[in-house]
């Protein structure tokens, strides 16, 4: 017989929990990948020059660092389910009129609030599974969100290539004689409305309920989780594990002895920000493009993007299978190396490209190829790493008294580091070149390595009750 908390827990009801949680990672990155295809859609209807059409494109993580933000501290206030309905709800607005917006200004409004809406599910989904699933399977559970994640933004992909197929082009004409481009961002509704259904189903985070004081719904909470035995226990340890005299509160991030900021909130900011600074989006946001650019027709961008977005979920599947065994930290300087050496083939491969009249890109089918496999192999140990286990650890690592306030802030670093890389490149491709852009997202998961191997502490096995910063 299993006498652990993890053989004892409702695995059914977790599952079911996990499930509906996980819509909101799906959500994240359908409205991330959605834009990748409608480029030249969005510029035929807005004429947007290369740095507007980035700064248009990145608005929806203008959304996405506002979102993060204040999900994170609003979380401590009205509950994690709670914020998560208000994310679904904006995620359903926010495609509704994106896909319908006249003027460039319509559509940035419509994409800063589905970014808001991708931030908070960014921050929270996480952040909700850990605090309702056992230690010993938390990574496992917790991996799924990014799985869903890559799920989202390759259904956006194949939506988009099948769209872009029927219509002859994003620009064509389709149903009611609106332009396929537009039609990409209305999909998005379908799914938008599913999670906001599904969230009214599950329960609000036991650790939420303590700090509220409401023990007795906690302990209901966790006696569907564990047992009535393990509850009972687990109300306590939540509350020995707050601070007796407050609420959460962003001061708590300061050490109290010191007035400087936790070693453990740098921790995350570090690994919320070289997430990033690997110019991992650049493939997600600008994936048709980045093709185009070396040499492929549209067709041909969209498919390989779908290509890569399967290539991912394989990957964030295998991740699932290890993380709880083999620990989080091992992963993540796993990836650091694999993304370094595979960047460093793919500046190789720009850097003996030619351009054309236009000053367009030409890759030798030789070298396209090693971009190819290269760029491939990449999206592999990111997503071996860095892309599910950044999230893991963001939801596990911080002390209870401080997980939303921590949030907040490595979220808001998250995606100011996203919209800082995916605003830049289009300018930086156009005028620097694909070669040195590289070269500074492969030195980038260089110091990431180092930065894990010196700042990082494993949390594999670790109940959340037993964290410190």
């Amino acid at each position: 017989m299993n006498d652990s908390p993890a053989g004892r827990a409702n695995i059914a009801f977790i599952g079911a929990i996990v499930a509906v949680a996980t819509i909101g990672g799906f959500m994240f990155g359908y409205d991330s990948g959605a834009v990748n295809g409608t480029q030249e859609g969005l510029r035929s209807a807005y004429g947007l020059t290369e740095a507007q059409l980035g700064l248009t494109v990145s608005s929806l993580l203008i959304g996405c660092a506002i979102g993060a933000f204040l999900a994170g501290r609003l979380a401590d206030v009205i509950g994690r389910r709670n914020v998560m309905l208000l994310a679904a709800i904006a995620f359903l607005v926010s495609a509704l009129v994106a896909g319908a917006a006249g003027s460039t200004a319509l559509f940035v409004v419509a994409r800063v609030l589905g970014g808001m809406a991708v931030g908070a599910a960014s921050v929270l989904s996480p952040a909700y599974i850990s605090e309702v699933t056992p230690a010993a399977i938390r990574g496992r559970l917790s991996s799924i969100q990014q799985i869903m994640i890559i799920t989202g933004l390759t259904g956006a992909f194949v939506v988009n290539y099948l769209l872009a197929q029927h219509a002859g082009a994003s620009t064509e004409p389709f149903w009611l004689g609106y332009p396929a481009w537009r039609w990409m961002y209305w999909m998005q509704a379908i799914p938008a409305a599913v999670f906001l259904v599904s969230l009214l189903f599950i329960p609000e985070s036991p650790r939420y309920l303590v700090v509220k004081g409401r023990d007795a719904d906690a302990e209901r909470v966790l006696t569907r989780l564990f047992g009535p035995a393990e509850a009972r226990a687990k109300v306590a340890e939540i509350r020995a594990s707050l601070v007796a005299d407050h609420q959460p509160r962003l001061s708590d991030l300061r050490n109290p002895a010191t007035g400087k900021l936790r070693m453990i909130v740098w921790a995350g900011l570090g690994l919320a920000i070289f997430q990033q600074l690997v110019g991992i989006n650049v493939i997600f946001y600008y994936g048709a493009t980045l093709w185009q650019l070396g040499g492929f027709t549209e067709d041909q961008a969209l498919q390989i993007n779908v290509v890569s977005g399967a290539v991912s979920i394989a990957a964030c599947i295998f991740t699932v299978l290890v993380i709880d065994r083999i620990g989080r930290k091992p992963l993540l300087m796993i990836g650091s190396a694999g993304m370094a050496v595979t960047l460093f083939a793919m500046v190789y491969a720009f850097a003996n490209g030619t351009l054309d009249a236009a000053g367009n890109l030409q890759l030798a089918e030789s070298t396209g190829i090693v971009a190819l496999v290269a760029a491939n192999l990449y999206v592999i140990f990111f997503n071996v790493s860095w892309g599910p286990v950044m999230w893991v650890m963001l939801g596990e690592m911080f002390p209870n008294q401080i997980r939303g306030s921590a949030l907040a802030v490595c979220g808001l670093a998250q995606w100011a580091a996203n919209f800082a890389i995916s605003a830049t490149f289009p300018w930086l491709a156009a005028n620097i070149g694909l070669t040195i852009t590289y070269s500074f997202y492969a030195l980038s998961a260089v110091v990431s390595y180092v930065f894990v191997a010196k700042i990082i502490e494993e949390t594999k096995g670790r109940e959340l009750e037993e964290m410190t910063g």
